[in-house]
């Protein structure tokens, strides 16, 4: 069974400019949800103000996740390994589990 894993080598290619744009809009959505509730704050208001934020919040956290979830699963790749690949994997693996020698 471990054979038929160590087939293909998964990449994650992903990078922070890939994402820094949808941090950027997240960001410029609660800036704009904050105003709003600063604008809708006042002494009789104060409950539509905090339903403001919270609906904002609620509505945009969902296509946030999905954003970032869609952009990593774009980003990873399976790349077939090679019978050299295999090689030096299987080279990491035992020297990964020889322990350090202890003064």
């Amino acid at each position: 069974m471990d054979r038929e894993f160590s087939k293909y080598r998964m990449i994650c290619t992903l990078t922070f400019g890939d994402i820094y744009g949808q941090i950027i809009v997240w960001l410029i959505v609660i800036f704009v949800s904050l105003a709003t509730t600063l604008a809708l704050w006042s002494s009789t208001r104060q409950i539509y103000a905090l339903a403001t934020v919270g609906i904002v919040l609620v509505l945009s956290l969902p296509f946030l996740l999905f954003a970032f979830v869609t952009t990593l699963l774009n980003n990873i790749e399976f790349e077939p390994m090679t019978e050299e690949t295999n090689r030096r994997a299987a080279q990491n693996r035992v020297r990964s589990k020889q322990k350090p020698v202890e003064a």
